[in-house]
C-alpha cells in the first residue's frame, strides 16, 4: 500500500476540457481497434536524448519533442506517438485549411533541401502501409492521407527533408508528409513523429544509426526524455510480439494484474483474444471487459472506506478525497511473459481532474476481442525500452531522474 501524495499536486492536464480529453482518447482507441480488426539488449553507437515536455500546454494530453526541419533548421514541436507511422507536419501553403499551432507554419519553399518524392518512386508505392489510404499523384507528385480514428486528417504531399534531432544527429532526405490540408485534436503541435514498426517511420528510418532502439519517459510531474539508441541495464524486458492485424503495432503478452498482493483470477486466455499493445499516444488504460470489472471489483473493495464521486465519462470508479489529508492505495501491477511485471506508479492509478473527482485511470473495451492497450498514463515514470531489432520491450524504474 503507498502513500498518495501526489494527489496534491497540480495535475499536468488541467488546462484541457476533461470530458473532451477522455472522448479524443476514446476515439483513438476505436481508430487502433478498426486499424487492427481489419488487418488481416544491444546499446547502439549513437545516442540522442530529447526533452519529452506534457502537451497540456499546447492542448494535448499528449507528449511532445522538439526536432528541427529543413535548412536553415525550423525547430517544431511534435507529439511523439508509437501508434502511427508516417511522421507529418503542418506545411505551407495550406491549400485546404491548417489547424491553428503555436509555432509558425513549415514553409517548405524556404528550405534549400526540400523535395516532393515522385509517383513513381518505390516509397510512395508503399505508402499505403503506413497510412490510412493508398497515395495519389498531384503533378507527378506524391499525395498521402491520414485519417484518424476522431476525424482528425492530414493530406499533402510525401516529400524528402533535413531532419535535425540533434546537433550531431542530422537526417537528410528524412521521409516525411508535407501537409497543405490538416484538421482535427492535434492541440496546437506542428505534427507529429511516427515510432511505430512500419518502413516509413522514423524507427525503420534511422535503423542504420540507432538500431531500431529507442526509449522514453512519460513524467508523472516535470520533464521527460524521447532517446534513441540508449537502453537501460536495469530494465526488465518482455518479448515483442507481431501480430498480421496490425504488424506495425507493439504487442505484448500481458499474462495477468495484480491488486495490492492478490494477483486476479484472470484467465490468460482473456488477453490472448484481442491480444494486447503499449501505445504512447492512447492515454488511459483499456482491458477486456472481464478482465477490467476483475480489476474494477477488486479496486473498489480496496477503497470501500473513501467516499465515492460522480464517473468522468468512460471513467466509472471515481473518489472524492476534498475532505481527507491522507489516503492509501492499493498497488496495480501488470505480468507479462518472461517474468516481466510492470508496477503502475501511483501517479498513474489515477486520473486527477480536481480532488472531489479522482478515478481510477482504466477502462474496459466494450467487445472481448478488441486489443487492450496500456496508455501513458500507467507508463509514467518507467523508462520504456523499445528495442525493435532485438524483438523486445523492457520497463526501467525511475527512468525519468
Amino acid at each position: 500500500m503507498n502513500p498518495c501524495s501526489p494527489l496534491s499536486n497540480k495535475d499536468n492536464t488541467n488546462n484541457l476540457n476533461y470530458t473532451q480529453f477522455l472522448i479524443q482518447d476514446q476515439s483513438r482507441v476505436q481508430s487502433i481497434h478498426s486499424r487492427i480488426s481489419k488487418k488481416g539488449s544491444f546499446i547502439g553507437p549513437h545516442k540522442a536524448k530529447l526533452p519529452a515536455n506534457s502537451g497540456s500546454s499546447l492542448g494535448t494530453g499528449n507528449f511532445y519533442v522538439t526536432v528541427g526541419f529543413g535548412t536553415p533548421k525550423t525547430d517544431l514541436p511534435v507529439i511523439f506517438d508509437t501508434g502511427s507511422d508516417l511522421t507529418w507536419i503542418q506545411c505551407q501553403p495550406c491549400v485546404g485549411s491548417c489547424y491553428q499551432q503555436r509555432d509558425p507554419i513549415f514553409d517548405p519553399s524556404k528550405s534549400s533541401t526540400y523535395s516532393n518524392i515522385s509517383c513513381s518512386s518505390p516509397s510512395c508505392t508503399e505508402l499505403s502501409s503506413g497510412t490510412s489510404s493508398s497515395p495519389r499523384c498531384s503533378n507527378s507528385a506524391c499525395v498521402y492521407t491520414i485519417m484518424y480514428g476522431d476525424q482528425s486528417y492530414s493530406v499533402g504531399f510525401f516529400g524528402t527533408e533535413t531532419l535535425t534531432v540533434t546537433p550531431y544527429d542530422i537526417f537528410p532526405k528524412f521521409e516525411f508528409g508535407c501537409g497543405q490540408n490538416n484538421d482535427g485534436l492535434f492541440g496546437q503541435v506542428a505534427g507529429l513523429i511516427g515510432l511505430g514498426r512500419d518502413k516509413i517511420s522514423f524507427v525503420s528510418q534511422t535503423a542504420q544509426k540507432y538500431n531500431k532502439l529507442f526509449s522514453y519517459c512519460i513524467p508523472s510531474k516535470s520533464s521527460g526524455f524521447l532517446a534513441f539508441g540508449v537502453t537501460s541495464s536495469v530494465a526488465k524486458f518482455t518479448p515483442l510480439v507481431t501480430d498480421s492485424r496490425g504488424p506495425s503495432f507493439y504487442f505484448l503478452t500481458l499474462e495477468g494484474i495484480s491488486v495490492g498482493v492478490t494477483k486476479l483470477a484472470i484467465s490468460p486466455s482473456v488477453f490472448s483474444v484481442g491480444g494486447t499493445i503499449i501505445d504512447s499516444g492512447t492515454v488511459i488504460t483499456r482491458l477486456p471487459p472481464s478482465a477490467y470489472s476483475a480489476l474494477q471489483t477488486s479496486f473498489r473493495k480496496a477503497m470501500s472506506s473513501y467516499p465515492s464521486a460522480p464517473a468522468l465519462s468512460i471513467l466509472d470508479t471515481c473518489y472524492n478525497f476534498s475532505a481527507l489529508k491522507t489516503i492509501t492505495i492499493p498497488k496495480i501491477k501488470f505480468h507479462f511473459a518472461g517474468g516481466t511485471d510492470l508496477d503502475v506508479d501511483v501517479s498513474g492509478i489515477f486520473f486527477l481532474t480536481k480532488i472531489s473527482q479522482v478515478c481510477l485511470a482504466f477502462a474496459g473495451n466494450s467487445d472481448a476481442g478488441n486489443v487492450a492497450i496500456i496508455g501513458n498514463r500507467q507508463q509514467q515514470t518507467f523508462a520504456v525500452i523499445h528495442d525493435v531489432a532485438s524483438g523486445k520491450l523492457g520497463f526501467g524504474p525511475g527512468g525519468c531522474s
